[in-house]
């Protein structure tokens, strides 16, 4: 069972669609008890950081999720939910995630602009694996994935899995042991999102 962790900001219709689409049984979670009993658990993301982690406290989500991780449980975290999974964020001022990765997520710098680029990063953008992982198996170097974000996450170099270019180039998924994240939105991203969904769900 996929415990897909609805806590009322996520794009949640649209990867319960996709999850369902490569054939995961899904489950929404609104509650820590359904944390218990799943296979692999999915964070979904829109929005912002502290809204996305002040929910979860609120939800008494964090305890399990952490329960959850250290008992091996594989987790993916999508954009918002791959941000949170850092020490800080500084979107709307300074906010503690859940500390499953070192590192802090940090806005844009305002350089790229200059070079022509616009803040937030939307639209289609290529991913480069930089490590091999079962997450990442069958995506070709420069696959296409769809991005919408202002803020990017700086993780230790060794638990960057992609990076992708946009005026700077920075961690577009991460690993830490069964702990995955991608900034990328896999349920727009056709293809190449399913694929990645599909290897987490029968792979990872």
């Amino acid at each position: 069972m996929i415990a897909l962790i609805d806590y009322g900001a996520g794009n949640v219709r649209s990867v319960h669609k996709a999850l369902e689409t490569i054939g995961a049984a899904v489950e929404r979670v609104e509650t820590p008890t359904p944390l218990e009993a799943a296979d692999k658990i999915v964070l979904p993301g829109v929005g912002a950081f502290g809204d996305c982690i002040d929910s979860l406290r609120a939800m008494g989500l964090v305890a399990p999720i952490h329960r959850a991780v250290e008992d091996g449980v594989p987790f993916l975290g999508i954009c918002v939910g791959m941000q949170v999974l850092f020490e800080e964020g500084e979107e709307m001022g300074l906010h503690k995630g859940l500390g499953l990765l070192p590192g802090r997520v940090v806005r844009f710098p305002d350089s790229i602009v200059d070079q022509g680029r616009k803040i937030p990063h939307t639209g289609w953008n290529q991913i480069e694996e930089t490590q091999e992982t079962e997450l990442l198996v069958g995506i070709p170097d420069g696959a296409w994935a769809y991005f919408n974000h202002a803020y990017y996450c700086r993780p230790i170099p060794e638990h960057t899995i992609a990076r992708t270019q946009y005026g700077i180039a920075f961690a577009s998924a991460v690993r830490r042991e069964d702990v995955y994240g991608i900034q990328f939105h896999p349920e727009k991203s056709q293809v190449v999102g399913l694929k990645i969904l599909q290897n987490f769900v029968e792979g990872v």
